[in-house]
This record gives structure tokens, sequence and C-alpha cells, in this order.
């Protein structure tokens, strides 16, 4: 899977932590606490969206009187504490950057969510030494599954896309790292369980540990 790969780009999260718990429980309270009725198809609508576009797209439809900066705002010091203490890295990602790190690999963050949230994370886990570039899609024009924060990430990175390995783990970010030129292994994620047959179909890769990857146990789904 890392043959002729110069650079490997991770989203964060239900990639590299296990976090998407967080908004599970952020998006309940917050419907309960305002008495909107939590649309059952709110995870699909905003999969993959910027934490910028995920704002508008909530004041817009929910008719909410903050402004988006406010918005953002209440979900970042919400998770804030969760992102520093919480949210625990997947299986075998410590493991693996540091095995980037020893060969060289460049290694970055593309993620949909917030650089406050990302840089705690990073921050509290002593895991910035092994990141070499970061990139929100707040940073960028367009959200997944648009390409634009990845191949922002690899233009950061300074390698061409056809030379990236992409980790993601929702069907949006699949699309994201593919319509960048890379090629994208999907990650095992409870939160997008269900979505395990499309993920595997838009995917060159399949994993549920990052040890597979070192192992070389992965699923090769090109065969």
């Amino acid at each position: 899977m890392l043959e002729n790969k110069e650079a490997v780009i991770f989203d964060l999260d239900g990639t590299i932590t296990d976090s998407m718990w967080v908004w599970a429980d952020i998006d309940r309270t917050f419907f309960e606490q305002r008495k909107i009725p939590m649309p059952p198809t709110l995870n699909k609508e905003i999969e993959g969206m910027s934490f910028t576009e995920t704002a508008e797209y909530f004041i817009r439809t929910f008719q909410l009187p903050e402004t988006v900066e406010e918005l953002k705002d209440i979900w970042n010091r919400i998770a804030l504490d969760k992102y520093a203490h919480e949210t625990p890295l997947k299986p075998g990602a410590g493991e693996i950057l540091k095995y980037l790190k020893e060969h060289h690999i460049k290694t970055g963050i593309a993620t949909s969510n917030s650089r406050l949230l990302l840089d705690v994370f990073l921050k509290e886990r002593d895991l910035e030494p092994y990141i070499d570039a970061v990139t929100t899609s707040c940073d960028v024009n367009k959200g997944k599954p648009e390409p634009d924060v990845y191949l922002k990430t690899a233009e950061k990175l300074q390698v061409k896309p056809e030379h990236c390995l992409v980790f993601e783990d929702i069907p949006m970010g699949i699309l994201a790292g593919k319509r960048a030129g890379m090629q994208v292994c999907a990650i095992e994620d409870d939160y997008s369980i269900h979505l395990t047959a499309e993920k595997k179909a838009l995917a060159d890769y399949y994993i549920t540990d990052f040890r597979q990857v070192l192992d070389h146990t992965y699923e090769d789904l090109r065969k």
C-alpha cells in the first residue's frame, strides 16, 4: 500500500481518532435544548461539509439566530475538552505515524473539523512532531466530497497527488481523495459501519486497524 508513496494524508474524525460519538452527543443535546426535532437524515445531509458549511447549513435549515462564527464558537467550546482528553487514537494510529516518520514519508491531516479542535487533539497527544501539514475544509473553497482539502494538503507537502495515500472513514471523504487523484484506504469506524459496502466500493483498500498496513494484512479492493 505504501509502495511509491511520498506522503500519507489522514482525515481526523473517525480515522485517526474515535470521535464521531462526540458530534452525535452534541447534536442530540443541541436539538433537545432548542426543542427542535432532530432530522433522521441529518448525518447524511452534513457528511463531508466543512465546519463553516455545517454552521451555515444549521442556521439556514433550522432558522437559528446565531451567526456562523457564534455557532462555531458554541460547538468548539462544547467539544474542546472532549478532543483534549476523551477521543482516543484509533488502533494502530500511533504505530503508523511513528513508522512514517522513521521512513521519511511525509504526513498531513485534511479535516472537515475546526482548526482549534485539531490543534488541541494533536498537542495533548504529543502528535505534532509526526504531522508535516494540516488543512481544514474551511481553508479551501469547498468541503468534501470536493478534492480541495486534499489537493491543498498535497501542495503544502510538495508532493504530487498520485504519490499520496489517503486514509478516510466516510464515503464523502473517500470520494474527495479519489477526486484528488490519490489512492484511498477506507478505515472501519462504528459510526459508519452501516456504510461498509459503499466505502469498499469507492476505496482502493480497507482496514480495521492501522497495523494492517504495516503487516500487509489489509484488504486490497483493486483486485
